[in-house]
């Protein structure tokens, strides 16, 4: 008997027999699934065949790790301009909040602001696009941004100036 590929899965026929029942039989309803093809089912308790499984790709969802540590991005950045006096702190705050990001933001004494953003890779690059703008009343007129590997903590908060 040839070896089984790492690739294919064994499913027993009444998990089989569920899958077809959940996913449903017509094309319309399984138009817009898309199927991993490359599965095995057990036709007695020993053996295997090799026979064509739709998998619906959302199960395999399940098994992924919860976050991928790529997929998170820690970044410190320096806001410089009139930033400061200008409710510059309490609304990066409201924006990194709303993204759902952790980290902090303080003033510096030389004027700048100074925040850690981390989270999802696009909702920190949402977030340095809108501190390059900031509030209303802000004139940003430089921004660094700074790869970190700081703890953001839990949450967003405002710290001491430095």
């Amino acid at each position: 008997m040839a070896s089984i590929p790492a690739s294919r899965w064994v499913v027993p026929p009444r998990l089989l027999s569920h899958w077809i029942n959940a996913i449903g039989s017509s094309k319309t309803k399984t138009a817009s699934y898309s199927y991993s093809y490359s599965g095995i089912i057990s036709d007695s308790h020993s053996h295997y065949s090799y026979i064509p499984v739709p998998i619906p790709r959302r199960c395999f969802s399940a098994m992924a790790t919860p976050q991928d540590s790529a997929s998170t991005k820690t970044e410190r950045v320096v806001v410089k301009g009139k930033v400061q006096g200008v409710f510059y702190r309490n609304w990066t705050i409201e924006n990194a909040t709303q993204l759902g990001l952790k980290g902090w933001v303080r003033n510096r004494r030389d004027g700048s602001v100074e925040a850690l953003f981390s989270g999802p890779s696009d909702a920190v690059q949402e977030m340095e696009q809108r501190c390059r703008r900031g509030p209303p009343d802000a004139i940003v007129t430089g921004f660094e941004a700074f790869p970190s590997t700081d703890d953001p903590g839990n949450g967003f908060e405002r710290k001491p100036t430095v």
